[in-house]
């Protein structure tokens, strides 16, 4: 692991240690968590819009999907 420096607010440091405190953890674990789950959700949402302009580009064209259904199973 490698040391780095940051400037946050103290309010932020203060909320930051009393989460740690309550998880039971430290201050650098809680924010390697936090970092690592906003760098997760940054590439999910990455991926939702490539796949999003990707169906703006090659829309859904009707029955495409319709040999599915029979594949399908819903609760009744």
């Amino acid at each position: 692991m490698r040391t780095i420096q940051m400037t946050l607010d103290q309010a932020l440091v203060e909320a930051v240690d009393g989460a740690a405190q309550r998880l039971g953890t430290t201050r650098s674990a809680f924010t390697r968590k936090a970092l690592t789950d906003a760098l997760e959700r940054m590439r999910v949402k990455a991926l939702e819009e490539r796949h999003r302009r990707g169906y703006e580009r090659h829309p859904v064209r009707p029955g495409e999907f319709d040999g599915w259904e029979q594949e399908q199973v819903w609760p009744g």
